[in-house]
């Protein structure tokens, strides 16, 4: 079974899906090793790593190849943020073939007007729900594999408040969407209104409000948790600045993180080709 079949199969499943934030292969090696079965392909994160504000600043074909370059560093399968799908309907078809082929198991278009904006961020706008419709229409379409998955995400919140949201949410649902992924979720109130408002829906949700087990009854299929990706960059910041302060830096191990990194990139397993080959 390929990724999208073993994600289609997931959702098909009772559990709540859990995939963290990753924007690069390494990340997305350190979840498989620890457990995941599932991971997330951050736009924030994909356009931070590369020095960017997630303000549409990064293109589709940047975008694709991160898709690419994480998807080969994985077995796992691989949710990915595709903005807003680059264009119009004739465009997101061309966006769901192009990561698909990179390897996206799924994906999530917005409703945002372009240039978009990180949905926790002020100043977001969304096109009308009659030129959204056509998008998640031609994103289904456009699936090589009915197993992909089609995420369409609402903006509308922040903007237009609960009721367009729910009208949002149903037309894109009516259009063929998997799941229904609402942005800007920032406070436990808007969560369970999420929760129950569209609660006939399958849903995704973004964010760390609530334990993943206190998410799961609260009936969400997806959740994609920014926790290690932030934590991340708290983290390396602290080093950094230890080292820049002291001088060096204090670890409790380096020798074991050093041969666990080595075992997770697959040393020995090439230097035995190298000797395959060679023979």
């Amino acid at each position: 079974m390929n990724a999208a079949g073993k994600l289609r199969a997931k959702l098909n499943g009772s559990a709540m899906i859990v995939a963290p934030f990753v924007y690069d292969a390494l990340q997305a090696k350190i979840a498989e090793r620890v457990g995941f079965d599932t991971v997330y392909m951050t736009g924030f994160g994909t356009a931070a790593a590369r020095g960017y504000p997630d303000l549409g600043l990064l293109t589709m074909t940047e975008m694709v190849e991160n898709v690419r370059v994480i998807a080969r560093s994985t077995n796992l399968p691989l949710i990915c943020d595709a903005d807003t799908g680059y264009g119009n309907p004739i465009n997101v078809r061309r966006t769901v073939r192009d990561y698909e082929a990179a390897g996206a198991a799924g994906l999530h278009i917005e409703d945002q007007v372009w240039p978009k904006r990180c949905g926790f961020l002020a100043g977001k706008q969304v096109i009308p729900i009659d030129e959204m419709v056509p998008k998640v229409r031609a994103a289904c379409d456009g699936r090589s594999d009915q197993n992909t998955v089609i995420i369409a995400r609402t903006d509308a919140l922040a903007v237009n408040g609960w009721d367009d949201v729910v009208r949002r949410a149903h037309a894109y649902r009516a259009a063929g969407a998997d799941l229904i992924f609402v942005d800007g979720i920032r406070t436990i109130d808007d969560l369970q209104d999420y929760a129950t408002k569209l609660g006939d829906l399958p849903l995704l949700y973004n964010g760390q409000l609530l334990s993943i087990a206190e998410l799961a009854q609260r009936g969400f299929k997806l959740t994609i948790h920014p926790g290690p990706f932030l934590s991340y960059y708290q983290s390396m910041r602290g080093v950094l600045a230890e080292l820049k302060q002291t001088g060096s830096v204090r670890m409790r191990d380096q020798n074991n993180a050093f041969r666990e990194l080595i075992d997770l990139l697959g040393v020995e397993e090439m230097d035995a080709l190298g000797k395959k080959y060679a023979e």
